[in-house]
């Protein structure tokens, strides 16, 4: 007899304090000692983590009226630009913003990079954030310019909205070339010296529902510390599977758009970081429930490092001209080992994904779910999977 719950059969046990959490890892363990069905009747709820660089973020901020009234025109939050044509006091500040003065913008290497993802920490650690603005002035918002400090407690609202995050499975990324690159994974070292990746692999959460059959718009999650919402799906997302030998090996797949208060969140969750040669971005912290309704879902919220792959992607050629570049696939578990084979020779890995901070995520989770804080959502409107065969798209020159 098939095993088969519902949303609100286990928001009911949530609500009871009757639920099982578990986290992606612990379920593992649990399926190899009793089995898939009876993890599957034992288990109502898994929970994912990851937490790693996502460029694709940022917050809208509502800083509040001046007086007199002012239309902002152009705003700077600590010397880095923040896109104000939206309203009158609103702007949107993306993580990978520089300032306009950042050497890097002249090609200069350099070293620290302060960007938006570093505004955002200082925001959500209640640091004073120096706002500036300017405007052309009009009848009904005269005001021309303002210099003041601000706190995020002080302003009217901060939404983070991160229009991709949660990559299901990034690249591996290599560096055939004769000399070393500097990119958004990290410094890669000439003819094979290194590789680094980015996903959380086993507790990565959407590695753990490949099909997108429980996450979807609306989906609660953890998200920078506090509760946040699966928005819609996120931008640059073509999740596909290809079957090798047997073996489901996702690509860089799917994305999520998420929203959250970033007033509830924590600077230890949103960390502004700085990577050699390219520039800022911001580590999020990210948790996913998956509801275990059935056995399927159990199955691959089951599905272990040494099942799940990564492609490998030469940066140095082909990942910038986007001309084929995969050198095939690699297991988290080969991963993690700390070294990989990729065209026979022996390549050690770094993570640029913290695995410590993802587990915390997860256990983090657990415990709200399991103290009755956190109820389930069910979505309201599913993602694309890979069964829609989304193509992606190229600029075209002219």
């Amino acid at each position: 007899m098939s095993i088969e719950k519902t949303y609100a059969e286990i928001n009911a046990k949530i609500k009871a304090g009757k639920a099982v959490v578990v986290t992606a890892e612990e379920l593992i363990a649990l399926v190899d000692e009793k089995g898939l069905t009876e993890a599957t009747r034992q288990v109502d709820v898994v929970t994912t983590g990851t937490f790693a660089p996502m460029c694709s973020s940022g917050a809208f901020l509502s800083f509040g009226h001046t007086k007199p009234r002012m239309k902002m025109q152009k705003v700077w939050l600590n010397g880095v630009s923040a896109y104000a044509g939206i309203a009158a006091v609103d702007a949107y500040l993306g993580a990978a913003e520089l300032p306009e003065d950042d050497p890097l913008n002249n090609n200069f290497p350099g070293e620290f990079r302060y960007g938006g993802g570093h505004v955002i920490q200082d925001l959500v650690a209640r640091k004073p954030v120096k706002l500036k603005a300017i405007a052309y002035g009009t009848n009904c918002y005269p005001r021309k310019a303002i210099e003041t400090m601000i706190t995020l407690d002080e302003i009217n609202e901060a939404i983070l909205f991160n229009p991709r995050n949660a990559y299901q499975n990034y690249n591996c990324a290599v560096n055939l070339t004769d000399r070393t690159i500097y990119t958004y994974m990290g410094m890669l070292k000439p003819h094979l010296g290194n590789a680094n990746y980015s996903t959380s692999g086993e507790l990565s959460p959407l590695l753990k529902d490949p099909h997108f059959k429980t996450i979807g718009v609306g989906t609660k999650i953890f998200l920078g510390g506090g509760v946040g919402y699966v928005a819609w799906n996120g931008t640059q997302h073509f999740p596909s599977i290809t079957n090798v030998d047997g073996k489901e090996l996702c690509g860089a797949g799917g994305t999520l758009a998420v929203i959250g208060d970033l007033k509830q969140m924590s600077p230890k969750w949103l960390v502004g970081t700085s990577f050699l040669g390219y520039g800022a971005t911001l580590s999020v912290g990210i948790g996913i429930p998956i509801p275990i309704l059935n056995e399927e879902i159990a199955r691959y919220a089951a599905a272990k490092d040494e099942e799940l792959f990564a492609p490998v992607v030469d940066y140095g050629e082909a990942y910038p001209s986007f001309t084929p570049g995969n050198l095939g696939y690699v297991s988290y578990a080969d991963l993690k080992s700390g070294k990989i084979t990729v065209q026979g020779k022996e390549i050690q890995t770094s993570p640029l994904s913290s695995m410590p901070r993802a587990r915390e995520i997860a256990s983090t989770l657990k415990e709200w779910i399991r103290k009755g804080d956190f109820l389930l959502t069910e979505p309201v409107k599913p993602l694309p999977s890979p069964a829609d065969g989304i193509v992606a798209h190229s600029i075209k020159e002219v």
